[in-house]
C-alpha cells in the first residue's frame, strides 16, 4: 500500500490541489460557482475535493460511511480555519431534502464503482440536486490498469501489477491469498470492487436508465490526481479512441462526467 493512503493529511491535501487544479474548472465551464453556491460531495473522505470550493466561500457538505474519514475531515478543515459540515452515515437513507436546501453542485469521486445498485443511488442523488443543478462523477474505468484498486494492496509487488485484477475470480482470490499474502478483510474488499465494477458503457446505460443527461464528457488517459501521486503530467484520451466501445476502457484511468436532470 502506497505510503500516501495511510497519510491522511498529505492525501487530503493531494486531494484538494488536484480538486483546485481539475474538478473546480471543470464544473465551472458548465456551471456557475459562487460564494453562494451548495456544494454536497458524496464519499468525501477527509474532505480534501471540497476544500477549493471552501476556500472561495462555497457552502460545503460532505457525507462518508467511514466515521474516521469524517472525524479527519472536521480535523483538517478547522485547522484551516474552513467552514464545512460533514456527516457520516449512509447516503441512501438520507431524506429528499426540501427545494430550499438543495444543492447546486454534488460530486461523487471515486465513488461509484463501489457502489452495487447504481441506478438506485443516482437516482437518490438527483433529488438533491437543483433545478439546473449539475453532478460531477469521476471514476476509473473497469478495465484500465489499475481499475480494480490493487494498489491498496499492502504486498508493495503485486499493488504495481497491472490488469490482474480481470482474471477470473478464483485465480484472482488465489493471488490475492496465497502469492500477494493479503489478509481477507483486503481480498473481500477487492473482490467486492470486482463485482461493483463499473465500464464507460455500464455507467452510460445507468445515466440513461435514471433520467440524467450527460452534458459532458471527458475521458482521460493519464489521471489528473496522478499530478500529484506520481508527478506525471495529466492528458486527455485522444477524440478518435474516446468513441471506441470497450476497447477506451484500457486506456481511461479516469472519466469525468457532468450530468444534469433531464
Amino acid at each position: 500500500m502506497q505510503a500516501r493512503h495511510l497519510d491522511r493529511k498529505t492525501y487530503f491535501e493531494d486531494s484538494a490541489i488536484t480538486s483546485s487544479l481539475f474538478y473546480l474548472p471543470y464544473i465551472r465551464k458548465f456551471h456557475l460557482i459562487t460564494s453562494c453556491s451548495k456544494i454536497l460531495e458524496i464519499g468525501c473522505g477527509e474532505g480534501g475535493n471540497l476544500k477549493p470550493f471552501a476556500n472561495i466561500g462555497c457552502q460545503v457538505f460532505g457525507v462518508d460511511m467511514a466515521q474516521i474519514r469524517i472525524e479527519q475531515a472536521r480535523q483538517f478543515f478547522s485547522e484551516e480555519k474552513l467552514k464545512g459540515h460533514f456527516e457520516s452515515g449512509d447516503f441512501l437513507e438520507y431524506p429528499t431534502p426540501s427545494e430550499d436546501d438543495k444543492f447546486d453542485i454534488a460530486i461523487l469521486h471515486d465513488v461509484i464503482e463501489h457502489v452495487p445498485d447504481k441506478i438506485a443511488f443516482l437516482s437518490h442523488i438527483r433529488k438533491f440536486l437543483k433545478e439546473d443543478g449539475i453532478l460531477f462523477v469521476a471514476f476509473p474505468a473497469w478495465q484500465m490498469p489499475f481499475g480494480g484498486h490493487q494498489q491498496i494492496c499492502r504486498n508493495k509487488t503485486w499493488s504495481k501489477v497491472p490488469y490482474f485484477h480481470l482474471l477470473p475470480n478464483p485465480l484472482y482470490r488465489f493471488i490475492l491469498n496465497r502469492l500477494a499474502g493479503e489478509e481477507e478483510a483486503m481480498v473481500s474488499e477487492l473482490i467486492s470492487i470486482k463485482k461493483t465494477k463499473c465500464s464507460i458503457e455500464r455507467f452510460e446505460k445507468v445515466v440513461k436508465a435514471t433520467g440524467l443527461s450527460v452534458c459532458n464528457r471527458q475521458l482521460w488517459l493519464i489521471n489528473p490526481h496522478y499530478q500529484q501521486k506520481f508527478g506525471l503530467r495529466p492528458r486527455k484520451l485522444c477524440w478518435g479512441i474516446s468513441y471506441i466501445p470497450f476497447f477506451r476502457n484500457f486506456c481511461s484511468t479516469s472519466c469525468f462526467y457532468l450530468l444534469k436532470l433531464g
